[in-house]
């Protein structure tokens, strides 16, 4: 593989919300991220069961492709009253609700409608993030951090910022919806915020995470 400057690293992704959030949170390390959609326009096949097993896969298919160090998350929502949905697929989870495609508009379309007869008691849900960095992409000991953010499913967004199923999301400890957080207190609080300071911790504690050739 070419040798790549190891302060550059792919995210896998092509989210521009996720990888500026991504950005932020990894500024202090001096590290460049860059989102896969810069190299390749393939996706992984996200087989896995878990937000881990489909995390690692994402980010040992973006090393495979690029040949840099990979970060990649499987992160989504997990509601107590759907018995853990839409979980591993809440970026589709409204695919071909009411005939129309899968977007952030329509899967909190579909949450409200399946929450429309639960009383507020029944809304609890929680963000799960699984955050992985791999060397290479045969790397046998690939890097994992976990973030739980909990809160309640309103019945109606609110907010402007964000993404996903944030203006959906009430966080009783702040009074506000996720969507209504300003940018630095979601980099601080959040699921995916948790997740990348776990994994920064491991990577801190690991001086070979610097060298991709490893």
């Amino acid at each position: 593989m070419a040798e790549h400057d190891v302060s550059e690293w792919v995210l896998a992704t092509g989210n521009p919300g996720k990888l500026a959030e991504m950005q932020s949170l990894l500024t202090p390390l001096g590290v460049t991220l860059r989102p896969q959609n810069d190299f390749f326009s393939e996706q992984a096949e996200e087989t896995g069961l878990s937000f881990i097993e489909n995390a690692l896969i994402k980010a040992r298919f973006a090393a495979e492709k690029t040949g840099l160090p990979a970060m990649a998350d499987d992160s989504g929502l997990e509601v107590a009253a759907l018995a853990g949905e839409p979980g591993i697929f809440s970026a589709r989870f409204g695919e071909g609700f009411r005939g129309q495609p899968a977007s952030d508009a329509v899967n909190n379309e579909k949450l409200l409608d399946a929450l429309s007869e639960e009383p507020p008691e029944k809304r609890q849900a929680c963000y799960y993030c699984a955050m992985v960095w791999v060397r290479h992409a045969r790397d046998p000991v690939p890097r994992i951090g976990l973030g739980q953010w909990c809160g309640e499913v309103l019945t109606h967004p609110r907010g402007e910022g964000g993404f996903g199923y944030d203006p959906l999301i009430w966080l009783p400890d702040q009074q506000c919806s996720v969507a209504e957080l300003s940018k630095a207190s979601k980099n601080r609080l959040s699921h995916r915020a948790q997740a990348t300071q776990a994994l920064l911790k491991q990577l801190a504690s690991h001086p070979d995470t610097t060298d991709s050739n490893i």
